[in-house]
């Protein structure tokens, strides 16, 4: 290595390990792959960070704004930054630090790669997430209670957990009411929290805050009342299919009425509903991802209630392998179809074609093509991070059977703060 490169110096990006809540939001978000996990933290590889900012305004916590001037040669790898339970502290280092994009080692392009229209969303999908809110949002409190605040966590009592999927089945999802007694802990639909597990992992360290969708509306799960809910399905496996148990999800599904749980947050900025007359919603989601859909959609019902909404619709696209798998299906049955129109997408639903949510939107590709175009409209998708491409595809192909330009649509879509990908 010559001289030169030795002494290059660069603001190395990194993610406070004792902030983060691990929600992906910053791998899913960065568009050159340059950010990787382990059970333990979410790191970024130096020798492919450009300094896009991409991964900054979606972070709801803020751990991914850290940065440490270092000499390129000595960068903290990778496989370092995996084992971290703090960041280091800045180091001595002399020289100004050259732009990321500079100091990135990029490879030459393949010349074999095949070039021109696909056909499909080239641009990486995390990228066309608006990361502004829409502008009738109410204002969002965020970081009130975690672990650099200035109190570490605050407990709420465990006041309801009922089973929101039919019994018998593996599919076991709880909706949980937490009540914060005359503590403040305000919440918007769209925000989510953290959960602290009590106990340690396998290496004897505590157990990192998992994050959960709020899916009660902002005055409380019952109105009037300093409560709120989550939906918490049990994990019994991996993605793999091999058996695992959820540290947090088992624990918040066996909890009794009356046990108290430690929570950080409230987390989120931008995943927000819209507030104003005559705004539409479009939700799209798949298994817990309904958290959020069920709070925005309760909240417009109590709106309407007490006729204090003027007009717009809701569409809901909800997917799941069954029935029996749907988290609130019997609820969603009961409102009626002049407050909300309901598509259910099955994938594996006896004697029923294979359906997933693309499907049900190509379907309703004239309505949807409409609140494409319409600036009051506003999308919002949430649940397994394998839903975005499919989604986004039907969604580009509803805009070129309209003629809508989809590559326009999209970004002013994302600047607008009209499209909103939430996936894990």
């Amino acid at each position: 290595m010559s001289d030169l490169a030795e002494a290059t110096v660069i603001n190395q990006h990194l993610i406070d390990p004792e902030i983060c809540i691990r929600c992906n939001t910053c791998e899913a978000t960065c568009p050159i792959g340059a950010i990787t996990h382990n059970d333990l933290n979410y790191v970024v590889d130096a020798s492919k960070c450009n300094g896009c900012m991409d991964c900054i305004s979606p972070c709801p916590t803020g751990s991914i704004d850290n940065w440490r001037k270092v000499y390129k040669a000595q960068a903290y790898s990778v496989e370092d930054q995996l084992t971290w339970d703090e960041l280091p502290e800045q180091v001595d280092v002399e020289g100004d630090a050259v732009p990321l994009s500079a100091a990135v080692d990029t490879p030459a392009p393949d010349a074999d790669a095949p070039t021109g229209d696909t056909g499909i969303v080239t641009a990486p999908v995390a990228n066309l997430s608006a990361t502004t809110p829409p502008w009738s949002a109410a204002h969002p409190y965020t970081q009130l209670f975690g672990p650099k605040a200035n109190e570490p966590f605050i407990e709420a009592k465990v006041v309801g957990n009922h089973r929101v999927t039919e019994v018998g089945h593996d599919y076991d999802t709880h909706h949980i009411v937490l009540d914060f007694g005359d503590c403040a802990f305000p919440v918007l639909e769209g925000q989510s929290l953290g959960i602290l597990p009590p106990g340690t992992d396998a290496n004897g360290r505590a157990h990192h805050a998992r994050q959960y969708s709020i899916a009660s509306p902002r005055n409380g799960e019952r109105a009037g009342y300093n409560n709120l809910s989550i939906t918490v399905k049990r994990v019994l496996e991996n993605h793999a299919g091999e058996p695992v148990r959820g540290v947090a999800s088992n624990y918040l599904c066996d909890a009794k009425v009356g046990d108290t749980v430690k929570v950080i947050g409230p987390f989120g900025s931008s995943f927000l509903m819209p507030n104003h007359a005559n705004s539409h919603i479009v939700m799209i989601c798949t298994g817990t991802g309904s958290a959020p859909m069920r709070a925005m959609t309760e909240w417009r019902r109590r709106l309407v209630t007490k006729g204090a909404y003027e007009g717009g619709d809701l569409l809901l696209f909800f997917g799941a392998r069954s029935k029996a798998e749907l988290p609130y299906f019997g609820p969603l049955q009961k409102l009626p179809a002049s407050f909300i129109t309901t598509h259910f997408a099955l994938s594996r639903e006896p004697d029923q074609p294979k359906t997933y949510v693309q499907d049900c939107m190509r379907e309703q590709g004239d309505t949807l093509a409409k609140l494409i175009a319409d600036p009051n409209a506003y999308f919002y998708v949430c649940g397994l991070k394998a839903m975005e491409d499919g989604v986004l595809a039907a969604m580009q192909d509803i805009c070129k059977a309209h003629n809508i330009d989809w590559a326009s649509t999209a970004a002013e879509m994302k600047r607008s703060g009209r499209l909103h990908l939430e996936t894990y």
